[in-house]
């Protein structure tokens, strides 16, 4: 790669799809299921075992560095759960690897010769071993180029510990088979990366492979595996506790609008009869003033034929006076005139039937207002 496309792709990484308004690039969002969540998350094996002996060559979905960053970005702000496709990805590599170390120890198994158990105890000792040795030969290096030499010291000391230790278990082992078998190269399958490890390999051998990056690239991935393991437990635990939060909230909500329409319906009975009450104080009301406009009608009617009878009472009387006097006086003149006298007589019925016929019709017209009064009471 040029250091034109280095610095490409670095800023790729830093800046994401939009560092220069390229509208095609961003045409494909990180959350297209044609990108590999792997890749965004940084452990797709394809990328980890490049330029291995257990090459995969390209992935079949889209790795773009400036897709990585729009991820990193996004996820900042919320949770997108990619972890659960990184693991379905990952796991399935593991397991694919996991059988092809199950093949070759059985087909070593078939290949190699028999031996004790006691043999077989020893040689598995000399491979921990060499093991050992390999890795701290590996982490010496790193820590060389690291610029650690102190410590990388302080490891190959370590390193000649374990040297003499795997001296000593060779001897034993050599002194427990017969000399053909012992030269015979025994072969083990690492558990890491499924690759062949001899039990004569010097520690050049030893820390190439387990500082190589085939090895490295198998650690970095069963790692990255475990821990997306543990991110993906803690994430459906927070979602499953948000989601009894919520369910709580909808819960107390529910029983708050229960509350309310209880109280609204209350208001409202309360309310109907409160109205009803009024209406019946109201009605009540009225029909009293209906008596009391009925008693009031019926006090005046009584007055009026009260002052009606005095009145007429009044009258008679004085009409019975100015009678009793005029009687007298004619009697007076007909004590004189005897003409005169039967002339006043005849005045006297005359007077008396038109004032009989006047109380007859006025006691008519008196009646005829009760009855009419009557009725509209």
């Amino acid at each position: 790669m040029s250091a034109q496309a280095q610095m490409r792709a670095l800023l790729d990484q830093l800046m994401g799809t939009a560092r220069d308004g390229d509208e095609t690039r961003q045409r494909v969002k990180f959350s297209d299921e044609r990108v590999c969540k792997s890749h965004l998350l940084n452990c797709c094996p394809h990328d980890i075992l490049s330029g291995t002996r257990m090459d995969l060559g390209e992935c079949s979905k889209i790795h773009d560095l400036a897709l990585r960053a729009d991820y990193e970005i996004a996820s900042k702000d919320r949770d997108l759960f990619f972890e659960l496709d990184a693991v379905d990805h990952l796991e399935s590599f593991i397991a694919d690897c996991d059988r092809r170390t199950e093949l070759a120890k059985k087909r070593l198994a078939e290949t190699q010769e028999e031996i004790s158990a006691e043999g077989a105890a020893k040689a598995e000792k000399v491979h921990e071993l060499n093991e050992e040795i390999g890795k701290l030969l590996a982490k010496a290096e790193q820590l060389g180029a690291e610029g650690n030499v102190d410590e990388a010291q302080k490891v190959l000391q370590e390193v000649e510990q374990v040297r003499i230790k795997k001296k000593d278990a060779e001897e034993e082992y050599r002194n427990s088979m017969p000399a053909s078998s012992f030269q015979q190269q025994k072969l083990r399958v690492c558990e890491v990366c499924s690759a062949y490890l001899g039990l004569h390999d010097n520690d050049r051998r030893l820390a190439d492979h387990f500082g190589g990056k085939l090895h490295l690239g198998f650690i970095q991935i069963r790692d990255k595996l475990e821990a997306l393991k543990k991110t993906v437990v803690l994430k459906q635990e927070l979602r499953n506790q948000e989601r009894l939060k919520r369910r709580e909230e909808r819960e107390r909500e529910e029983r708050e609008k229960k509350k309310t329409k209880s109280h609204s319906r209350e208001r409202k009975r309360s309310r109907s009869r409160e109205k009803r009450r009024r209406h019946s104080r109201s009605a009540s009301r009225e029909k009293r003033r209906s008596r009391s406009r009925s008693r009031d009608r019926e006090r005046r009617r009584r007055h009026r034929s009260r002052s009606r009878s005095h009145h007429r009472h009044k009258s008679s009387r004085d009409q019975d006076r100015e009678r009793s006097s005029r009687d007298r006086s004619s009697r007076d003149r007909s004590s004189h005139d005897p003409s005169s006298r039967d002339r006043s007589r005849d005045r006297d019925r005359r007077r008396g039937s038109s004032e009989h016929h006047h109380q007859d019709s006025m006691n008519g017209k008196m009646d005829r207002r009760d009855d009419r009064e009557a009725g509209e009471i």
